[in-house]
């Protein structure tokens, strides 16, 4: 599979090194490199804010590209004209597209991300909200999977969706392993949110660490929000506020997704029937749990297990 890495003027290192590393060192069970990783450019040379790079191959390459990936871009610049048509005509032909960081802001002067959910680092979420209206942004996540189009927020979410797209690729015992290889996480859990710099903690009492352990060790029982104020001795409305202001969303939501990343755990690793699933993690009913797992994670739970059981 052929990846073309973009570069371009004002392009984050960062940003455009993780695919090329992490997609050059995944392998399958017989050892073969299943990914053909190139960095492309407009002009042979570009400039980032440390250093001059030379790419290899021209904006020509993206046409053979089954995915492109757009690194982020430093603040104040601009992609050209040519880069600009060259994702689109990617994007046209059908080739994976997924962004990095600010490279969001890329994808969407494309246009390509109107009328879809999608995510940027957290410091960039209400810009690109503001600029491009028709975006449906989502500041509390790692990374956004529309099927064709991808985003990811900063830093670090680069190596989330570089092994998502692996595990979508080849499955999940091939992304574990380039996932431990870049030793990171298969799926690192919960989002971007809880690294928003929020207010600290006045002190260790009124901190959220313990009860949000105790919500993860008890998913099955009753987390309803009185239940879990009568929990952490506070009222529903204190509760919610320090939700809010140390994780960055409401108790109803934090307790559903880690809902879901159990689900997701079991589905990989063995047989049991989708409604025991639901009940053992608190949702349920099957019902309950499709309806939250496509909400978060973008399938069913059934497809889900189709393409990344172990």
């Amino acid at each position: 599979m052929r990846v073309a890495v973009l570069a371009f003027d004002g392009v984050v290192l960062g940003d455009l090194a993780i695919p090329c590393e992490l997609f050059a060192r995944v392998r399958t069970g017989d050892g073969a490199a299943p990914y053909q990783v190139q960095v492309c450019s407009e002009t042979p040379w570009v400039e980032s804010e440390h250093a001059a790079l030379r790419a290899p191959r021209g904006l020509s390459w993206l046409s053979r590209a089954h995915t492109v990936i757009v690194p982020g871009i430093e603040q104040g610049r601009a992609p050209s004209a040519a880069v600009l048509r060259a994702i689109r005509r990617a994007i046209e032909r059908g080739a994976r597209v997924a962004s990095i960081c600010s490279g969001a802001f890329v994808l969407a002067a494309t246009g390509a991300l109107d009328g879809l959910r999608a995510t940027t680092h957290w410091a960039g979420t209400d810009e690109l909200a503001r600029r491009h209206p028709r975006i449906e942004v989502d500041p509390d996540v790692l990374y956004v999977d529309n099927g064709q189009i991808l985003t990811s927020a900063g830093a670090a979410a680069g190596f989330d969706l570089c092994i998502h797209l692996v595990r979508r690729d080849f499955g999940a015992e091939i992304a574990a392993a380039a996932a431990r290889a870049a030793v990171m996480p298969l799926e690192r859990s919960g989002g971007q949110a809880q690294f928003i710099a929020h207010a600290p903690a006045p002190d260790d009492q009124s901190s959220l660490g313990r009860l949000l352990a105790w919500l993860e060790q008890n998913l099955r029982d009753d987390l309803s929000l009185l239940a879990v104020a009568r929990r952490a001795h506070v009222s529903t409305r204190t509760l919610s506020r320090r939700f809010r202001e140390q994780v960055g969303t409401t108790p109803a939501l934090w307790v559903a997704r880690a809902r879901v990343r159990r689900a997701q755990r079991l589905l990989e690793t063995g047989d049991v029937a989708v409604e025991r699933i639901a009940e053992s993690v608190g949702f349920g009913s099957s019902a309950v749990l499709r309806e939250h797992f496509r909400r978060v994670v973008g399938t069913s739970p059934q497809a889900y297990r189709r393409a990344f059981r172990l």
